[in-house]
């Protein structure tokens, strides 16, 4: 059976206040428990923070270690509106005139125009691939496997836009649509793709006995090549004025080599249409990625430095001040951006324009960077140099690597932040030692005053009576 107990009720003592501030004293050190957890775990934040800044100049370090960056080149027109050029990445300098002869083009067909809107006689449509000799000439049909010819069943009562539709859903390399001129309709047919082999030519086989013959589409008293409105087109350019090159479509691909020429739609033909064409070395790239190093670089010394800093001003510490892996890190990177690389005229990236500033940080002097640049191979050099000792070797190239021995599995970092954790849990693992030996306290002193609480009050039980017989036989003397 249950049983309710209220400790002082019978000695008048406040034994909850008691025991409570008891059992409070026994849980002080949670005080300093807690408050060293919370910084262990701020640094544990703080690392983690610092190892994303790391990862950042890694990355930025890689740009510039990366062959893309210094392979880069821009291609350039000086008649963009006619020609534009691209290049990929490690093509040689270079410079070329193109004169444009004549655009790649579709072949179109246009029908005879039918008047009205009614049928067409049943037969059979027939479009035959193969391409026409110049200026044009004869049409030749196009080789094997190709030369099958594209035939459409024309029932009696289609009208021309049903044969368009059937044209369509064939999918095939040649797709139709239907003008209405005014006059009547035509049936429109063009190849899906351009150059001289994409040309087609349309013959139609009519049922003698279906009305309004199919053969009205091809007939305009001018023979069949005459509704052809445009004649296939391989696309032709002059090279330096002197060697001529084609191409099926609008685009050349390696005609010099690593570089694509695309040819505009409204481009002019002939001598007026010479465009100069320039492939150098894309120093845009290469500034930027020297910029995002020195970004990089900047956010990971701020931070550095604000995390280990001392106001005396304030005598208020950073979380890591006095902490030497941080420490390290930011003393080891300055001492590589302020050390030597051999193989290039540029020793020091101070030769670049990329200097120190107080408190660590860097800044880029724009005009002695672009001197810079005017010789490639020895800035690339500067960054990436690999000259198998690790004090000479390019400064992305060390950074490169002592950043990314940081960032391994097995690296500083994790070490630093497993032996945090270990601490946090360490921690953890005292407070709750802590408190088991404080609740083990509560209980037992619960039990002590609640057994004192019980013969105080016996005692005052006890005193109450031996008080009230006195008092009894007090009044008993004085009465007789």
């Amino acid at each position: 059976m249950a049983t309710i107990s209220s400790p002082g009720i019978g000695s008048g003592l406040d034994v909850r206040s008691i025991v409570s501030q008891l059992t409070e004293i026994e849980r002080q050190p949670l005080t300093r428990l807690q408050a060293e957890a919370a910084s262990v775990q701020a640094r544990i934040s703080t690392f983690g923070e610092i190892r994303s800044l790391v990862s950042e100049l890694s990355s930025a370090a890689g740009t510039l270690n990366s062959l893309t960056t210094w392979g880069a080149v821009e291609a350039t027109s000086s008649r963009p509106g006619s020609v534009t050029a691209s290049a990929i990445g490690n093509t040689a300098a270079n410079s070329f005139s193109v004169e444009v002869q004549q655009l790649a083009h579709a072949q179109s067909f246009a029908s005879a125009s039918i008047s009205g809107r009614g049928a067409i006689g049943a037969g059979t449509l027939n479009i035959q691939l193969g391409s026409f000799g110049s200026p044009p000439g004869a049409f030749s049909p196009a080789p094997t496997p190709n030369n099958q010819p594209i035939s459409v069943t024309v029932t009696s009562g289609d009208t021309l836009v049903n044969i368009a539709s059937k044209i369509n859903e064939l999918r095939g390399p040649i797709q139709a649509t239907v003008l209405n001129d005014g006059a009547g309709e035509r049936l429109l047919l063009r190849s899906r793709e351009t150059g001289v082999a994409a040309g087609f030519q349309v013959t139609v086989n009519e049922d003698p006995t279906s009305p309004n013959g199919l053969s009205r589409l091809i007939s305009n008293g001018l023979g069949n090549d005459a509704l052809v409105t445009q004649f296939a087109q391989d696309a032709r350019i002059r090279v330096n004025n002197s060697i001529s090159v084609s191409s099926t479509s609008n685009t050349f691909t390696n005609v010099i080599s690593g570089v694509t020429l695309t040819l505009a739609n409204t481009a002019e033909t002939g001598p007026g249409s010479l465009s100069e064409i320039r492939i150098a070395p894309n120093q845009d790239t290469i500034r930027s990625a020297i910029d995002q190093f020195v970004e990089a670089f900047n956010r990971l010394n701020s931070f550095l430095t604000e995390a280990t800093r001392f106001d005396p001003s304030t005598r208020q510490a950073g979380l890591l001040q006095g902490d030497s892996f941080a420490v390290g890190i930011q003393n080891t990177l300055r001492g590589m951006l302020q050390s030597s690389t051999t193989g290039s005229v540029f020793e020091r990236l101070s030769d670049v324009g990329v200097r120190g500033l107080r408190g660590g940080n860097l800044e880029v002097d724009s005009k002695r960077l672009n001197e810079a640049l005017a010789k490639p191979d020895d800035l690339r050099n500067l960054f990436r140099g690999d000259s198998q000792n690790p004090l000479t070797d390019g400064v992305g190239l060390k950074i490169r690597r002592f950043a990314d021995g940081l960032l391994n599995a097995d690296g500083l970092f994790r070490t630093r932040e497993d032996a945090l954790r270990r601490s946090l849990d360490q921690n953890s693992r005292e407070q709750t030692r802590v408190n088991e030996r404080a609740t083990r306290i509560e209980a037992a002193l619960n039990r002590r005053y609640s057994a004192l609480d019980a013969q105080l009050a016996g005692l005052t039980a006890l005193n109450n009576y031996v008080a009230q017989q006195v008092t009894m036989w007090n009044n008993q003397g004085r009465n007789s």
